[in-house]
């Protein structure tokens, strides 16, 4: 898996917004930070994470207008596996079975996440067949 560079918790937050908006000038980032932790986040402060972000490879920026635009890099699957795989990695020694089970014991899936997984587990059991 290619390296990708590892988000902070606020980088985190802000990949989502630009996952859910798609490419977003400063201000609509400044304004969805301050409404998911319910209280002010500042112009500068959403400009500097954005600007710290572009330089570690973690958003794009559109400088073709006067106010820049900033987009996720990476589609939110890719940022998904390669988070996914870091903690198999560093807490569960690379087993994705004991991560797994771990996440699916800490919380309650719903039934239509059960049957997902299952899906998944017979189209994996389906590949592994085929070799």
């Amino acid at each position: 898996m290619k390296k990708l560079p590892k988000p902070t918790e606020s980088e985190l937050s802000i990949l989502r917004i630009l996952w859910e908006h798609g490419p977003c000038g400063v201000r609509v980032v400044a304004g969805e930070l301050s409404r998911e932790r319910q209280k002010e986040v500042g112009y500068t402060t959403a400009l500097k994470l954005l600007q710290l972000m572009h330089a570690k490879g973690l958003v794009e920026r559109d400088e073709t207008e006067r106010s820049h635009r900033y987009s996720a890099k990476h589609p939110p699957e890719t940022m998904q596996r390669h988070v996914v795989a870091e903690v198999a990695d560093r807490i569960f020694g690379g087993s994705t079975t004991r991560l797994a089970m771990q996440a699916l014991s800490s919380r309650q899936a719903s039934p239509d996440e059960l049957t997902q997984l299952k899906q998944l587990i017979e189209e994996l059991e389906q590949k592994k067949g085929k070799k």
